[in-house]
């Protein structure tokens, strides 16, 4: 898929590129991110670089993973001339299977508790609705990660459920929340039809 940029009342999300990486460097150091999320631990210098440059690249190229840099966006020289400013987050949709992704992100320590990341997370869900084939958007957190958890329920995921020994973490086996999100609940069309069960 070709690389696209999209915008939001107050954010930038344009694909991940080497011009991110001192930043993303720095944001990897917060002992949270390296806690919550997958990234490697201890984050080094090489891992921003391969990130940057191979990892993010590489996915919207083969079309399995699309990596978003979010920014403020610097309207300080008027709305038309809208700049990128501060990384504030990483948000990406990655291909699960016919029709299903996966919604993963995290946060700039010092912009969190602002609603940048629900507003990026939604931004996300519905480009992947509507431009990407996607028909439902999967949300997993590690059970006890109530800060995703939140922003995925302001999202508009439901949450699903616990699944037992889902995720690796720290070489350790450790239950994950699942949710799910359709375009629907974003007051989106689908392109098939859904028959939820009478269970």
């Amino acid at each position: 898929m070709d690389p696209l940029t999209l915008s939001t009342e107050r954010l930038i999300l344009r694909p991940v590129g080497p011009q991110d990486a001192d930043e993303t460097y720095a944001a990897c150091q917060d002992p949270d991110i390296q806690r919550w999320t997958t990234v490697p631990s201890p984050y080094l210098r090489e891992h921003a670089t391969s990130f940057t440059e191979t990892f993010g690249p590489g996915g919207w190229r083969d079309d399995s993973d699309y990596t978003f840099a979010v920014r403020l966006r610097d309207t300080s020289q008027g709305e038309g001339n809208a700049r990128e400013g501060a990384l504030v987050a990483m948000v990406g949709v990655m291909r699960r299977g016919e029709g299903v992704a996966e919604l993963g992100f995290w946060a700039t320590k010092e912009h969190r508790g602002r609603g940048y990341m629900t507003e990026a997370s939604l931004a996300a869900a519905r480009w992947a609705f509507e431009s990407a084939g996607v028909e439902r958007l999967e949300w997993r957190a590690e059970v006890g990660n109530a800060a995703s958890r939140a922003v995925a329920e302001k999202t508009g995921f439901t949450i699903e459920g616990t699944l037992r020994a889902a995720l690796v973490h720290g070489g350790t086996r450790r239950d994950s929340w699942v949710g799910g999100l359709l375009p629907g609940d974003l007051g989106l069309p689908t392109t098939r039809a859904y028959l939820p069960s009478r269970d």
